[in-house]
């Protein structure tokens, strides 16, 4: 495995993650691209003059085949479907464990308000968007993934951009503050205090995915997600609630005897308030979670 090629897996992933939203599946996509280049002749690889180059290729065209067929199975999926929640380890520097949550550089093309987005455009969209707005990638290139013309690759991305939305996120301290007094007003049981912290056109997303319990629409305005929220937490005694970085933002997660059971990701409007909601309890989301279930130091 001396030929150089190893070294591009936690870009590959990063590139994936994005694509996907799924980190099991943005790491299958990456060791399908890997098994593709290790099954070329080594001749066929020796006159490749760009070896990353030829593996994003690669794996951009594996993610659009995934993406194809995502949306078939996500109509099938119990609820609404959210993207893998990432943990604050994430992208940590010298990342031994393998996982390739270790492997992922947080900034504002992950957290979960932008994968959101990225979930309503269409796969070449995403594609085109993904790979030359986000990672800078020439439309050239962008072409050899999608087999489109340059020109037809900078149209999908001018239309993927048109459905990100412009306004600027809220300052991550203004965050940190608002989910710290969301915490607040949720362990106290608080309704009116969370009502005034959520906007009123607030909406709560909850993705269980048929294996845990939640909501399998989406819970819209501040008073009802407040009395949704009380009523969870009169319904879980002994659930402990964390502040913790999700997706690279302030977010929050609940656990219960050391299992995290719960991750919450926020975003916030113009005026500080709590505008969304993404609730992920579905287990098989959370594995790369579990080093958070240690008791926390007191």
């Amino acid at each position: 495995m001396g030929d150089g090629v190893v070294g591009e897996q936690r870009q590959l992933i990063n590139v994936a993650y994005r694509l996907l939203g799924s980190l099991a599946e943005a790491e299958d996509a990456v060791q399908e691209a890997y098994a593709r280049w290790y099954a070329l002749p080594p001749s066929r690889r020796d006159e490749i003059a760009s070896p990353g180059a030829w593996l994003t290729t690669v794996t951009g065209r594996i993610c659009l085949d995934v993406l194809g067929s995502a949306r078939a199975r996500r109509e099938r999926y119990v609820g609404a479907w959210l993207p893998d929640p990432l943990p604050g380890r994430a992208g940590r520097p010298h990342g031994t464990s393998g996982d390739p949550a270790d492997q992922l550089v947080l900034d504002e093309s992950v957290t979960m308000a932008f994968l959101v987005v990225l979930e309503t455009m269409t796969p070449a969209e995403r594609v085109a968007f993904v790979l030359h707005d986000v990672f800078r990638y020439p439309f050239a290139e962008v072409a050899g993934v999608l087999d489109r013309t340059p020109a037809a690759c900078k149209q999908l991305a001018a239309s993927a951009r048109r459905r990100v939305r412009t306004g600027a996120p809220a300052p991550a301290g203004g965050q940190a503050e608002t989910v710290r007094r969301v915490k607040e007003a949720w362990e106290a049981k608080d309704i009116a205090a969370l009502v005034d912290l959520l906007d009123p056109a607030a909406v709560m997303t909850a993705d269980g995915g048929g294996l845990a319990g939640a909501a399998l629409r989406p819970v819209e305005g501040g008073p009802h997600i407040a009395r949704y929220m009380a009523g969870i937490a009169e319904k879980a005694p002994g659930l402990e609630l964390l502040e913790r970085p999700v997706n690279g933002t302030p977010g929050l997660v609940a656990r219960r005897a050391g299992t995290v059971l719960t991750v919450a990701a926020f975003d916030l409007a113009a005026d500080g308030r709590v505008a969304r909601i993404w609730v992920i309890r579905n287990p098989e989301k959370l594995r790369v979670w579990a080093g958070d279930g240690a008791p926390s130091p007191r």
